[in-house]
């Protein structure tokens, strides 16, 4: 997934930031359209989108604003992982027995925890590059 063209991690051929801002659309996406064809109106259905916006904006702010990118994608990351974490919720309906009996809300779930993890990974990576390249120039 990852090459070394020009010291720059990039996942699928796009640089860490714009591929964060991908996957932030994609989370804001996601939450519109599942809570638009399950008919929702509760507010979890848009957690996904809630967790996308911050990701968005900060990965936005993160190629805006060049000097301050280790802190903005410090956050993204975090705000992947809560992803992941959100995600994991999935879990306990597979533990009590009761997965996919509200299947977008499991579904949404499914989403999070393998995107949010691909995500994160993502991102861990990017940091261990950065580092290598920084002290490497060192």
């Amino acid at each position: 997934m990852e090459t070394n063209t020009n010291q720059e991690f990039k996942v699928f051929g796009v640089s860490i930031e714009k591929f964060s801002i991908y996957y932030g659309s994609l989370l804001i996406i996601w939450g519109v359209i599942i809570s638009f064809l399950s008919g929702s109106d509760s507010f979890t259905s848009y957690i996904p989108a809630f967790i996308g916006i911050p990701i968005l904006i900060f990965s936005y702010l993160s190629i805006k604003f060049v000097n301050k990118k280790k802190l903005f994608m410090h956050i993204v990351v975090l705000f992947g992982l809560f992803a992941f974490l959100g995600g994991l919720d999935l879990a306990r309906s597979i533990v009590t027995g009761s997965a996919f009996e509200n299947f977008w809300a499991d579904l949404s779930k499914a989403m999070l925890a393998i995107t949010g993890f691909y995500f994160t990974m993502q991102c861990i990576k990017s940091f261990i590059h950065a580092r290598k390249i920084r002290d490497q120039a060192n």
